[in-house]
């Protein structure tokens, strides 16, 4: 389990594959500090836009496999379980709250 926590925000707790997930798309998923870790201020621009990218081929992704399926002449609701942008959209609340503060994201510590 992770939990990220700012002063600028309240904590925000994922599980370990969420969580997980969520920092290897910003770049910050380093097997020599697993589970600690911190994002400074300065890297929180390039966090959110690493996010969006993800958010958006993930959605993409999506739609290719629902027209797949259509196609085929099936119909599935939500084929893959809760998509990326609904895991990624707190983080990304809480980085864009932060970098406004000017405070950091520390989660393990």
């Amino acid at each position: 389990m992770y939990k990220f926590k700012s002063r600028a925000a309240g904590n925000l707790i994922m599980l370990a594959p969420n969580g997980r997930q969520i920092l290897s798309i910003i770049g910050k998923l380093d097997s020599a500090t697993e589970g600690k870790g911190i994002l400074l201020p300065e890297q929180m621009p390039a966090a959110i836009k690493a996010l969006e990218a993800a958010v958006a081929l993930d959605e993409a992704r999506r739609a290719q496999l629902a027209a797949q399926t259509a196609e085929a002449g099936y119909v599935v609701a939500n084929p893959e379980g809760i998509p990326l942008k609904l895991r990624a959209l707190p983080f990304v609340e809480m980085i864009k709250r932060s970098y406004k503060s000017d405070h950091e994201i520390v989660w393990g510590v």
